[in-house]
């Protein structure tokens, strides 16, 4: 017995902790027996008293609450802020695995940009057959205005949140691709921040990869987007507005980089040039990096009635003389049915394997998959394919009969709206709840650049089911988040 054992088995903190559950455990391997990389972290929680624990916690907790680090729930009447869940315990990624999925994420994210190239160019991947040409146009993110746009660097995703699971022979797997506007970057660097604190000399001493550089990263990958000949160009961050549920990460991220955030009234488009309105007068724009979906961008193409746009931004885009990031129409990509063919554009395009696996995915649809879930919806989760957040989604063996017999109708009504996959038990990693350290449920979030390079954050959000048994990690169910270390060799 070595003595991460011995000292279990008086350790009150983990006297609640569940080893009877088929799900990966990032930490045990076997009860009692810390995996390798984690052996540093599981001592130290074996050293440190419980009330020391729990002040930490409180000071992880007043940190995030004295920076506003929030996030928004929609559709609650008590209010919509919330301070974002935090919880101090660490997930740790060996060196190894980081390589896996580092090289498995460049892979997906070089693939991705080139369908969308090719998809808004001559389409040769639905001309040759390789994928559906009846479920890519009817996709309500694909846009059709896209046809023929020259974009900076062939970069459509220029900033990527791909979730990652851990099945249950530990291998990873994507869950899904988020490429629109994906979100939670500011609440890894605040993770980071945090824990720095919480764990001084364990974190000084872990050999933990840093992730500071990230700002300076995404301004660095804007700039590749630069319309040529601008050597003074001005790079503005987009937001929807202070009641938009990431409006603390829009604010974050245009401080880090040193940036100007903007809303839509404070641009202005004259002769297909972007400009901004300043004290000093209109200043040309050059790269937006814009946190508002594709139908509220410019009410002269898209949403008529939005107020959050840019009245002719798509036609200066179009005539290249500023780049958005990411690109109009990359939700065609991240569309939860056309993500069952993302290893089909591995192949397509790079000639190669894919090194992460996708989850087993049923395109409802297609009459025999339809057909099958629907007579077995206590075994799978049904997902819209056009939703995020956590919502539009039945988790069958978690669903009541009566909520299986809702969803098997609203199939049946829009099967092209729906996607099912087999209920995975997301691995599980130690968590400090009521004084105790407990597992809960995790994905991953990394957060890949594509510019004239691909880079890659080491690391990422990881997000915690903070709720006991749950499998939903989002904010908006629940959710909560933890520092993501990734160890050096």
């Amino acid at each position: 017995m070595n003595q991460s054992q011995f000292n279990h088995s008086t350790a009150p903190i983990f006297d609640r902790y569940d080893y009877d559950h088929p799900a990966y455990d990032e930490m045990f391997g076997a009860p009692g027996a810390a995996r390798p990389h984690y052996d540093d972290l599981y001592r130290r929680l074996l050293d440190l008293p419980p009330e020391e624990l729990n002040e930490r916690q409180r000071a992880a907790d007043a940190t995030f609450l004295n920076q506003g680090i929030t996030f928004t729930v929609y559709g609650q009447d008590e209010g919509t802020e919330r301070i974002f869940p935090f919880d101090l315990i660490p997930r740790v990624i060996a060196s190894k695995e980081w390589d896996v999925i580092e090289a498995g994420l460049v892979q997906r994210i070089i693939a991705l940009n080139l369908f969308l190239k090719d998809l808004y160019g001559d389409a040769k991947i639905l001309g040759d057959k390789r994928i559906p040409r009846d479920l890519i146009y009817s996709c309500k993110h694909y846009r059709c205005e896209m046809q023929g746009v020259k974009v900076a660097q062939d970069s459509y995703v220029t900033v990527a949140g791909i979730d990652l699971i851990r099945q249950e022979n530990g291998r990873y797997a994507v869950l899904e691709d988020n490429l629109r506007v994906p979100s939670g970057v500011s609440y890894m660097l605040a993770a980071r921040q945090v824990t720095k604190h919480v764990f001084p000399l364990l974190f000084g001493a872990a050999g933990v990869r840093p992730i500071n550089h990230y700002g300076s990263a995404l301004l660095e990958t804007l700039q590749d987007l630069i319309p040529q000949h601008r050597p003074d160009a001005t790079i503005v961050l987009l937001t929807p507005g202070v009641h938009n549920s990431a409006y603390f990460e829009h604010t974050f991220l245009a401080r880090l980089m040193g940036i100007e955030l903007v809303e839509g009234p404070d641009l202005i488009v004259h002769d297909n040039i972007v400009y901004m309105r300043t004290t000093a007068g209109l200043k040309r724009v050059d790269v937006i990096y814009r946190r508002i979906d594709d139908d509220f961008l410019d009410p002269l193409t898209f949403r008529p009635d939005t107020m959050l746009g840019v009245p002719g931004l798509f036609n200066a885009y179009r005539a290249g003389n500023v780049s958005l990031a990411n690109a109009v129409g990359t939700g065609v990509a991240d569309d939860k049915a056309v993500y069952a063919f993302v290893p089909e554009m591995i192949r397509y395009y790079l000639s190669e394997e894919p090194i992460l696996d996708n989850i087993e995915t049923f395109l409802l649809y297609r009459s025999d998959e339809r057909e099958h879930v629907c007579q077995n919806l206590d075994k799978y989760v049904v997902k819209s394919v056009g939703e995020a957040g956590g919502y539009g989604m039945l988790i069958g063996p978690y669903a009541s009969r009566k909520e299986r017999e809702a969803f098997r109708g609203l199939i049946q009504a829009n099967p092209r709206n729906f996607i099912a996959q087999p209920t995975i038990s997301l691995s599980r990693a130690p968590c400090y709840i009521d004084r105790h350290v407990e597992p809960r449920h995790i994905d991953l979030r990394p957060y890949v650049l594509h510019g004239r390079q691909v880079n890659i954050c080491p690391g990422g959000l990881t997000r915690v089911a903070l709720r006991k048994g749950s499998l939903v990690v989002n904010s908006s169910q629940g959710g909560g988040s933890k520092d993501t270390w990734v160890l050096y060799d």
